[in-house]
């Protein structure tokens, strides 16, 4: 069996939670042979991978959403025509609530399409103009169209991919990589899993809510956009899975029918965590709080540092390591140092990419104050070495924390997003109590053991592969 990953913007190029997820996937079946379809920026970040492939990872293929800066190329005077159906089809797209995708993606799959022709024709001119005068005749057209034109583009890119062929297409997201692995199923008769981490949909809200690059209206079309792709991945899949169920009954409301959906947690090899080396001479006196992240906005690492200014102030004892990447958002990471040495507050420690085995055990709790999430594995991490967590009520962050009636226990404390108080008092609470420490680190340890181990999450996803392979008439472990 061949299984083609279908990735947007993590795995191989960026570390974090879905990047190690995707990596632990591979390595998972050694006998079964991955090929990976990334779709990543542009080509400066082509073969920039952050991770040492699996040998059983055969292939990477790119896929360039922003490949060149058409707006400002010579175009001829040929324009590419579109038939009748091809144009209803298009038109679908940009206006329609029922997209005719089996035409989209067979019209986009022709050598002679020209995207370019199509942006700056015609025929994309009507259709857009049409949509304009129904929707949002007050604001001026000419925004309206290049507008457009942005919006189109990447996905027409997206539409042209050379795809390869495999038995099965699992998406880490709906997206583009759901457009992909959708064209790829619907061209070659085969399987198509979808797995969400976050809802694809929902985290593009957010960030076009903050976004300063999108104005006003235009908002609502870029979501419309992204909602209808998540519908088509929702509508082809064979399985759509989630890490928890509030995500599930979200997928739902996104419309993804219920039968489709499997809950499958996050796994992790707890071994490897279990017997870490503890404090050091350096920790001495010291109560050390870990943040395992990557230093980015998402994660609101500036907030992590407030807090942690103000409950340094009341305990002196207080040593905050930030432990993770800084290079995906330079400009933000240099913020969030720059921050620390404002505020003057010591003992705030910025280590860089790390291996967690070598800091966590000298933890004695740690740390998230992202503003979102889908199931984090630092949280699973720090359970499986027994260390207790703070973090904000984002994602499956307080069923991690508090359980869901599996009798292990409260593991941590949750608090609200971006709430400066609220998190430095949790700092100085576990901070008061070895005690506590101790017993919630023990229960999110039991957690983790229950719910949350690799091998868990493996047989899950076999079933799964098995699954849709016979389905699709090709049996699982056929190589």
């Amino acid at each position: 069996m061949k299984i083609c990953l279908v990735a947007e913007g993590c795995y191989p190029y960026m570390v974090g939670g879905v990047s190690s997820w995707v990596h632990s996937m591979i390595q998972a079946w050694p006998q079964v042979e991955f090929v990976l379809l990334a779709v990543i920026a542009d080509r400066t970040l082509s073969g920039q991978f952050k991770f040492e492939l699996p040998q059983n990872l055969t292939a990477v293929y790119e896929v360039y959403l922003n490949d060149k800066d058409w707006a400002h190329r010579k175009h001829t005077k040929r324009r590419t025509r579109l038939r009748a159906k091809e144009y209803k089809a298009l038109q679908s797209i940009v206006s329609g609530d029922d997209v005719d995708w089996d035409t989209v993606f067979s019209m986009f799959q022709k050598k002679r399409f020209s995207i370019d022709d199509l942006l700056m024709g015609g025929d994309f001119l009507r259709i857009v103009e049409d949509y304009y005068q129904k929707r949002y005749p007050y604001i001026g057209f000419s925004d309206f169209l290049w507008t457009m034109r942005s919006i189109y583009l990447p996905l027409f890119r997206v539409l042209q991919t050379n795809l390869p062929k495999a038995d099965l297409y699992h998406c880490v997201a709906t997206g583009y990589a759901g457009v992909l692995g959708s064209m790829a199923a619907f061209l070659y008769g085969s399987g198509l899993v979808v797995s969400e981490h976050g809802i694809y949909t929902r985290e593009r809200e957010e960030e076009l809510l903050k976004a300063e690059w999108v104005a006003g209206i235009y908002k609502n079309v870029w979501m419309d956009q992204f909602q209808k792709m998540s519908r088509l991945a929702y509508d082809r899949a064979d399985v759509v899975t989630c890490l928890y169920g509030r995500a599930g009954k979200l997928q739902q409301e996104m419309g993804c029918a219920p039968e489709k959906i499997r809950v499958t947690p996050n796994g992790i090899v707890t071994e490897r965590l279990e017997r870490l080396p503890g404090k050091t001479e350096e920790d001495a006196g010291y109560i050390n709080i870990g943040a395992i992240l990557r230093v980015t906005p998402i994660k609101d690492v500036k907030t992590m540092i407030r807090a942690f200014a103000f409950a340094k102030e009341k305990n002196s004892r207080l040593r905050l390591w930030i432990m993770g990447p800084m290079d995906e958002e330079e400009k933000y990471a240099q913020e969030c140092v720059e921050l620390t040495e404002a505020l003057g507050v010591p003992d705030v420690i910025f280590t860089g990419r790390v291996d967690v085995k070598e800091y966590l055990g000298r933890m004695d709790y740690t740390i998230l104050t992202s503003i979102s999430e889908g199931q984090p594995l630092t949280i699973l991490e720090s359970y499986a070495a027994r260390k207790p967590v703070i973090a904000t009520d984002v994602g499956n962050c307080r069923e991690l924390i508090y359980g869901e009636d599996d009798g292990c226990g409260t593991a941590g404390i949750l608090t609200h997003v971006m709430n400066i108080t609220e998190i430095s008092q949790a700092i100085l609470e576990l901070a008061s109590s070895p005690k506590m420490r101790e017993e919630m680190g023990e229960c999110g340890y039991r957690r983790v053991q229950k719910r949350h181990r690799l091998q868990q999450m493996q047989q899950a996803y076999e079933n799964i592969y098995q699954q849709v392979g016979w389905t699709h008439q090709r049996p699982w472990g056929e190589m």
